[in-house]
């Protein structure tokens, strides 16, 4: 995958200027997670700060130009984050422009109501069939390669009719870091299975601990499953749970030495938006001090299969009243009435 390259403003207002900065590359889930996570720690804010944001990349044009969508009173105050992520890491020269050969692998909406009392993580597999503003309709990780990160993020807009506020990416390769750092995780592997490939590794069923480039296997695979990306996200969903409970945990949390390290590992591989720095992340690190790994609530956009494209692509069909459900819960802000977040990873 090729690199890329709001908050205190009213709804009403959010259009973003385009903004040039020069980026690399990088893609994937948790870095708001993590980062959160690491500066509630609180011991050496400055220095992790100043790690995170050396380390990281800045998506210089992240936000389409033009009308976007408002929110509803409501939900004033609530915030969406797009989560990308990808299994290659890009090339320096080719920061999220339209034309590469880039595809979006992980796609994951993170929404953190007023009240910041919660978060809810709805997961959208990469093949599902929607329109892409200017392009007709594709697979939605098209949108990357067909328009950059701006028109991946007016995509995702459309469909859900709400802004997204931030945006995050990150390389797979980071997970191998991040599990060292953090000693190993500990995931409840809901069904056993062998990783592809030469190398492939077996994924016992219940809880197995995931270090470095296990950590990767597990969450990379889809072949060995009959319902292909369908697993691969509920596994992505099982990993990020288990990380964020051991960031989370207080034997890490007391550690400021395992936080510097949590943050350095993970940092090289993040991209994130000008506006998500270190001390926007702080800020909101304080209003979500009391969330806990149980607080968070996984589900995947409402589809109904798979199913095959006039041109002949195997796609996945989106459940379009389900859809409209969730958009309506998020204009109201109001997510943890859906019976999809029900249901988390355990």
């Amino acid at each position: 995958m090729s690199e890329y390259d709001y908050e205190d403003e009213p709804a009403s207002s959010r259009v973003r200027p385009k903004k040039k900065h020069p980026v690399r590359t990088t893609l994937l889930i948790m870095t708001a997670f993590v980062v959160v996570a690491s500066i509630v720690a609180g011991a050496y804010v400055f220095n992790l700060a100043n790690t995170f944001n050396s380390k990281t990349t800045t998506i210089g044009t992240a936000f389409p130009s033009g009308d976007r969508p408002a929110l509803e009173p409501a939900a004033e105050g609530s915030l969406n984050v797009l989560l990308l992520g990808s299994d290659a890491r890009a090339a320096a020269d080719s920061p999220g422009e339209a034309g590469s050969d880039s595809r979006s692998d992980t796609m994951m909406l993170m929404h953190i109501p007023v009240d910041r009392e919660e978060i809810f993580v709805m997961s959208i597999l990469r093949d599902t069939w929607t329109e892409i503003p200017g392009h007709g309709e594709n697979k939605i990780n098209a949108a990357i390669s067909l328009g950059g990160i701006p028109l991946v993020v007016q995509t995702v807009e459309n469909l859900f009719d709400a802004p997204v506020d931030h945006v995050a990416i990150i390389d797979f390769e980071g997970f191998k870091g991040l599990t060292d750092a953090l000693g190993g995780v500990e995931v409840n592997n809901p069904a056993a299975f062998q990783s592809s490939g030469a190398d492939g590794e077996f994924f016992a069923q219940g809880l197995i601990r995931l270090q470095g480039e296990s950590a990767l296997k597990f969450v990379r695979e889809r072949y060995a499953f009959s319902d292909g990306d369908y697993q691969r996200v509920r596994n992505q969903q099982v990993f990020v749970k288990a990380v964020l409970g051991e960031v989370l945990s207080a034997d890490t949390l007391t550690d400021p030495g395992k936080v510097a390290n949590v943050v350095s590992k993970i940092s090289p591989y993040v991209s994130i938006d000008e506006d998500l720095d270190a001390a926007t992340i702080g800020s909101l690190a304080v209003s979500l001090r009391n969330v806990r790994s149980g607080d968070v609530h996984f589900s995947t956009l409402p589809t109904l299969g798979t199913g095959t494209s006039a041109d002949g692509q195997s796609i996945v069909v989106k459940d379009e009243a389900g859809i409209a459900q969730v958009a309506e819960a998020l204009s109201k802000d109001s997510l943890e009435s859906l019976p999809l977040f029900s249901e988390s990873p355990q």
